[in-house]
C-alpha cells in the first residue's frame, strides 16, 4: 500500500465530502484530522450528541471495526466510519491483538499495557511486531473495509513523549526511534492508521 506522499492537505475546490468518525478517543481524532485532505469534512460523533463508546465485542480487529461503524450508521443513517487497531507481537502469537487497549485489564491503562508487553518479552530475542488498523465504513448505505499494516519491533524500554497507546515501545521498520520519538509529520506518513486512511481516501476520491 502506498504511503501518504506529503503531510500537507491538498486544496480542492470540489463539493465537500462529509464523514462522521466513530471514536471517543481524542488522540485518534486529532491524528486523523492531520491526515484527512481538505475535501473531506471530518465530524466527530460527539457533534451529534453521541458520547458513549461504540460496541466492540467481536473476536477480530476487522469485525470490531465494522461493528462500531454499523452501530454508528444505525444511529445516524449518514456516511460514517470507525476503526480498530491492534498491536500484534510475533513471539506472543499475535497478542495483544483485539485486546490491545485492555491488555493489562479493563482500566485501559497504556503504561500498564506496555509494561506487560515488556515483561513478557524480557528474555525474548524475537521482538518483531506489527501495528494493524482496519477501518469499517458505511458509504451510501454500503459497507467497506480498508487496512493498514506497519511492521516493526518492540523496544526494550519506553522512549519518547509523543503519540499515544503503545507508541513509546514500537519502532517501525527502517527507523531507530519509536513512534513516540518520531516527528508527528513522519508518523502521519508511515503509520498503520495513515495507511488505512490512505486506502479510504483513494476510495472517496474515486467516488467524487
Amino acid at each position: 500500500m502506498a504511503a501518504i506522499k506529503n503531510s500537507k492537505k491538498p486544496s480542492l475546490n470540489h463539493t465537500m465530502t462529509k464523514l462522521v468518525f466513530g471514536t471517543s478517543n481524542e488522540n485518534k481524532l486529532k491524528e486523523l484530522k492531520a491526515i484527512i485532505p481538505d475535501f473531506v469534512e471530518l465530524q466527530s460523533m460527539q457533534e451529534f450528541g453521541i458520547r458513549t463508546d461504540l460496541p466492540e465485542t467481536s473476536s477480530t480487529i476487522p469485525a470490531n471495526a465494522m461493528q462500531k461503524a454499523k452501530a454508528l450508521y444505525d444511529m445516524l443513517k449518514m456516511n460514517v466510519f470507525a476503526e480498530d487497531t491492534g498491536l500484534e507481537v510475533d513471539a506472543l502469537n499475535g497478542e495483544p491483538g483485539v485486546y490491545t487497549a485492555r491488555y493489562a485489564g479493563p482500566q485501559r491503562n497504556p503504561d500498564a499495557n506496555m509494561d506487560l508487553i515488556l515483561k513478557k518479552l524480557k528474555s525474548e530475542s524475537n521482538r518483531a511486531a506489527q501495528f494493524r488498523t482496519v477501518i469499517g465504513m458505511f458509504w451510501n448505505g454500503k459497507s467497506y473495509t480498508f487496512e493498514g499494516i506497519v511492521r516493526g519491533r518492540i523496544a526494550h524500554e519506553k522512549s519518547g513523549n509523543g503519540g499515544f497507546g503503545y507508541d513509546p515501545i514500537f519502532v517501525p521498520e527502517g527507523y531507530t526511534k519509536t513512534f513516540a520519538q518520531l516527528e508527528e509529520s513522519i508518523k502521519n506518513k508511515i503509520s498503520h492508521r495513515a495507511l488505512a486512511v490512505t486506502e479510504m481516501i483513494s476510495f472517496l476520491q474515486s467516488r467524487r
